[in-house]
């Protein structure tokens, strides 16, 4: 086990051109993170409210996963960054999260954003109902996307699982209340679960940024406000062991569990 992980959180707007997205994976990407996240949907953006996104959807060893691939290689880490991955519906690609360097695998979003009036399975297909972890820096980590931090299930299952640490990339989109819930949800999943959460988002104004590094406690260890789309943020913070075993010996509320 690694006593540490170096975390970097790249809050970026993604661009509707995928070349552009490529090149800024190589421009953004840092030399000296053990895990750089990317947002949702990276590899190209959602576009206009039901858009078709179908046309852009790419296999899984595509342009966008394939320079992924190269770019965490090239920094010696291990890259995470949303996409649009063909499935067995032409029409409705997965919404996948593509992670390569020391590990490689993907986790299809779960839970499709069919609320405040959305219809994300429109023209999405939900991934299979299973949790995903990978072992990076000898850390366990888990995968959540978006809309899938309203789901304290899937999150408490990734613990059961043996998660230390959530990545959760987003675009989460903007409005009344949205930046509160936001903050609150990923605070109270680190809480409830004594984990670190490394939160990334898309950023203002069509979605909400507000990228965050919470730890076990639910203590704000690194943050950025709104960002702009013309200037991309790259935050970092220290995942620590001694944070997260100290947490769960004072909050032993896993092992204190009933129900």
């Amino acid at each position: 086990m690694s006593e540490a992980l170096e975390i970097a959180l790249v809050q970026a707007a993604s661009d509707l051109d995928p070349e552009s997205n490529r090149a800024a994976l190589d421009r953004l990407t840092p030399t000296d993170a053990d895990l750089v996240v990317f947002p949702e949907a990276f590899a190209r953006d959602f576009g206009e409210p039901g858009s078709d996104v179908g046309p852009y959807a790419e296999p899984l060893d595509g342009p966008f996963a394939t320079e992924v691939a190269r770019v965490a290689a090239d920094r010696g880490t291990t890259v995470v960054a949303g996409m649009f991955e063909q499935s067995e519906d032409p029409e409705r690609p997965y919404n996948t999260l593509v992670v390569r360097g020391a590990v490689e695998t993907a986790y299809r979003k779960i839970h499709l954003y069919d609320s405040f009036g959305y219809k994300e399975s429109d023209r999405l297909m939900p991934g299979p109902e299973e949790p995903v972890l990978a072992e990076i820096g000898g850390w366990q980590v888990g995968f959540l996307t978006c809309y899938d931090l309203r789901f304290p299930e899937l999150a408490r299952a990734l613990v059961d699982r043996g998660a230390e640490l959530l990545v959760v990339p987003a675009a989460w989109v903007a409005g009344p209340r949205k930046v509160d819930h936001w903050s609150t949800l990923l605070a109270a999943r680190a809480i409830e679960n004594t984990v670190y959460v490394a939160a990334v988002g898309q950023t203002a104004p069509r979605y909400c940024g507000h990228s965050m590094v919470v730890d076990p406690f639910g203590d704000v260890v690194a943050e950025v406000g709104p960002g702009d789309p013309d200037d991309p943020l790259v935050i970092t913070a220290r995942a620590e062991r001694e944070v997260l075993d100290e947490a769960r010996r004072t909050n032993p509320s896993l092992a204190n569990r009933r129900l």
